[in-house]
């Protein structure tokens, strides 16, 4: 691939509770869509820099999309403090909101974790976001639970990635989850790999790489996506 993305930190991305950091891996001039990722749970360590957000990013960059990732409000060097999901969902939003007033371009978001679920009551309903890609959707972590009551009403297009020994969302339940969303959709199990796409005793080996290549099989065949020459 002759493309080559850049990183630019961004300087004026604003929510409620102040500046958020965030960064910008650049684009193609003509690039059809820009990407939106948000990472996993602040206080257990999520960051923007998290493993499956930045492999995640890479996914879309490998056909030349710009992509934005940001710190939540009180991680890293973003202001403000954690709350409990609630002002992240506004959170995203401004990221949102910065995406389209800097770019111009249709959104497609990716999220981890904790970030799967905030981003996407976020975007679902969004006109400016065209799909929405959950990564590891957590029902219960660490005496945190998480509901879907809204995908029943989400009508963009929706992938899941879900290791299928992943401990925050058993099959079983994810099965439920799944069911319960509205066409069009697609559910992809990561054999052998728990929740943060590793893997388990048995086949320690990382399943990053088989997460990153189903992602870009989606976005190939809904959005019609080629690598750059």
């Amino acid at each position: 691939m002759s493309f080559q993305s850049h990183v630019k930190t961004v300087d004026n991305l604003h929510g409620p509770a102040g500046r958020l950091e965030a960064v910008l891996n650049t684009g193609l001039d003509d690039a059809p869509f820009a990407a939106l990722v948000c990472h996993p749970h602040p206080p257990s360590g999520g960051t923007m820099h998290n493993k499956v957000v930045y492999h995640t990013m890479k996914a879309f960059s490998h056909f030349g999309l710009p992509v934005l990732r940001f710190n939540f409000r009180g991680t890293g060097l973003s202001e403000g403090s954690h709350d409990e999901g609630r002002g992240e969902v506004d959170d995203t939003r401004a990221a949102l909101d910065w995406l389209e007033d800097t770019l111009g371009l249709p959104i497609l978001f990716a999220g981890f974790s904790f970030g799967s679920n905030i981003g996407m009551r976020a975007c679902c309903g969004d006109h400016r976001v065209k799909g929405l890609v959950g990564l590891g959707l957590p029902v219960q972590a660490a005496g945190r639970s998480y509901t879907y009551d809204f995908l029943p009403g989400c009508a963009q297009p929706k992938l899941f990635l879900s290791g299928d020994h992943d401990q925050f969302c058993p099959r079983d339940v994810m099965e439920q989850v799944f069911a319960s969303a509205t066409e069009p959709k697609r559910l992809v199990w990561i054999a052998e790999s728990e929740h943060f796409f590793q893997g388990i005793p048995g086949s320690p080996t990382p399943k990053l790489d088989q997460m990153q290549t189903a992602l870009r099989g989606w976005l190939q065949e809904t959005y019609g996506l080629v690598e750059p020459k």
